[in-house]
C-alpha cells in the first residue's frame, strides 16, 4: 500500500496547508491555499501528498501538465516540499518517483519545474534525481 495520496477535497487541501506554507510562506492560511488551489484546477492542477506513516502529511507536491510546440506534452511541477523535520528521509525522492511514472503513463516527453537560484539544497536534490538545468528562466513584474 502507497503513502502518496491525491488531494481530491478542499479538506484534504486545507490539511496540507502546513507543509505547503514551509515553501510557500506568502499564502494566508489554509482557506488561502484552498481558494488558489481551486482555481489553479481549472487549468490542470493537482495535489499529491505523503504520509509519515501514521497519516500525517510530510511531503507536499503541486503539477499540471501543459502541451508545447517544442516538446508536446510536458508534466510541470509547481510545488515540491518536504517538512524541515522530514528532509532526507526519502519523502520528496518519492513524491519525484511518483511524479516520473504519472509523466510517463500520460505520455509526457518530460517533467519540468523551476526552482529558485537561493534553493541550493533543492538543487542538489534535482541533480540527484536526473533532472539538469535546462534553460534560463525570465521575469518581470507588470
Amino acid at each position: 500500500m502507497t503513502d502518496i495520496f491525491e488531494a481530491m477535497t478542499d479538506g484534504e487541501i486545507a490539511a496540507l496547508y502546513p507543509v505547503i506554507h514551509q515553501l510557500r510562506p506568502q499564502l494566508a492560511g489554509a482557506e488561502d491555499l484552498v481558494e488558489r488551489t481551486t482555481r489553479m484546477r481549472k487549468d490542470g492542477y493537482r495535489v499529491i501528498w505523503r504520509t509519515d506513516g501514521e497519516g500525517a502529511p510530510v511531503a507536499y507536491a503541486g503539477f499540471r501538465t501543459y502541451e508545447t510546440l517544442y516538446a508536446g506534452l510536458k508534466l510541470y511541477v509547481d510545488d515540491l516540499v518536504t517538512t524541515e523535520a522530514r528532509r532526507g528521509l526519502g519523502d520528496g525522492g518519492a513524491l519525484m518517483a511518483w511524479l516520473v511514472e504519472e509523466a510517463r503513463r500520460l505520455g509526457c516527453s518530460e517533467l519540468d519545474l523551476d526552482s529558485g537560484v537561493q534553493r541550493f539544497a533543492a538543487h542538489g536534490f534535482y541533480f540527484s534525481k536526473g533532472l539538469h538545468i535546462a534553460s534560463y528562466h525570465f521575469k518581470r513584474g507588470v
